[in-house]
């Protein structure tokens, strides 16, 4: 993974819902459970989505410290 995505993946909010406007990285895990679940959103949202929850389950989000 290359850092121009982590940076992107770091600054992401969320567009709609419950979450609307927060940071993917600042939504709890519970949320991304239930779309890994129900199905992620189409097109990069979803991806994205798709990505934070794998780096969540990982343990990998220390990754992001220092973009934040």
């Amino acid at each position: 993974m290359d850092i121009e995505l982590l940076k992107k993946i770091a600054a992401y909010r969320m567009p709609f819902g419950k979450y609307s406007g927060r940071l993917l990285l600042q939504i709890p895990d519970e949320y991304f459970i239930w779309f890994s679940h129900k199905g992620y959103p189409e097109g990069e949202l979803g991806e994205i989505m798709q990505i934070v929850y794998q780096l969540k389950v990982d343990g990998l989000t220390y990754l992001f410290d220092t973009l934040r």
